[in-house]
């Protein structure tokens, strides 16, 4: 009887951290990324990276939402991106954070990308003309922000003689998400010597196609949320995805991975809501 009761106080205690202080401890996650072919004209580029605000969840409460802006200002990023996940179901959501959103600004701009809430199943199931105009009016909403959204499409960035090119495809996920990406349209035209950044939601897709039909040096991703519970590197998430939370790096290619801001229930509790900021580097 005493080990029950302390491992149900430990779990209450739990809950009503994550819920109060736990879901807003914001955290600034720095991180420095080498890389052989980067363009010594973007040695030293600041990449802002959010993830996964779904913002519905704060209801009409802009207090949160005010810190992660002014926090992400604070880093001087040369670009901002945002990976996914804005909202849990319905555009509306994000309404009241509007004015809030669009004063996120950076040299090169906003880019961003849908995750597999922002095409507004969830509560619309099978009812095809409403998610159609949700996700319309979600996109009308991003651009009216100043938001630049990548639907299978990519942004090049120039400095002097020499670019690199932001991808974006749409969500690319193993079932019950949808998956609406292609990386072969939105990387169509590119030199094969350009240096990519692809924002693609999910991290299944490093290895779903990324790795074995490419060679793009880097890719971030969010959609995991480490389960917003994480006590060092345990986590429950880890079950399904081998690259959930952070850097990773084979043959060359690197993920990473924001385990993001905000969630579908207002808790968290180790993986604190993070801001990321990548540094990347001529190795």
């Amino acid at each position: 009887m005493p080990v029950s009761f302390a491992c149900t106080f430990a779990a209450l205690i739990v809950m009503i951290y994550g819920c109060t202080v736990g879901q807003k401890k914001l955290v600034v996650k720095e991180q420095t990324l080498y890389f052989k072919n980067l363009p010594t004209e973007f040695d030293g580029y600041r990449v802002v990276q959010l993830s996964d605000l779904h913002i519905g969840t704060y209801g009409e409460d802009t207090t949160f939402v005010a810190r992660v802006v002014n926090e992400v200002m604070a880093q001087n990023p040369d670009l901002i991106v945002y990976t996914g996940d804005l909202v849990n179901s319905d555009a509306a959501e994000v309404d009241p954070f509007i004015p809030l959103l669009s004063s996120l600004s950076a040299p090169d701009g906003v880019l961003s990308i849908f995750g597999n809430h922002d095409y507004c199943y969830y509560n619309h199931h099978h009812q095809i003309e409403v998610i159609r105009k949700e996700q319309e009016a979600l996109k009308a909403k991003e651009r009216e922000m100043g938001w630049q959204l990548l639907l299978n499409e990519h942004r090049v960035i120039r400095r002097d003689s020499t670019c690199i090119a932001v991808v974006g495809v749409e969500n690319v996920g193993k079932p019950p998400f949808p998956h609406d990406g292609d990386l072969p349209k939105a990387m169509a035209g590119l030199a094969d010597s350009t240096f990519v950044i692809l924002l693609s939601h999910d991290p299944s897709h490093w290895r779903m196609e990324v790795l074995s039909e490419t060679d793009i040096p880097l890719m971030l991703s969010g959609h995991t949320h480490a389960m917003q519970f994480r006590i060092g590197s345990i986590t429950p998430v880890r079950l399904k995805y081998p690259e959930w939370g952070g850097l990773y790096e084979e043959d060359g290619q690197q993920l990473f991975v924001s385990t993001g801001v905000g969630g579908g229930i207002p808790f968290r509790f180790g993986a604190w809501p993070e801001i990321c900021v990548l540094t990347l580097k001529c190795r």
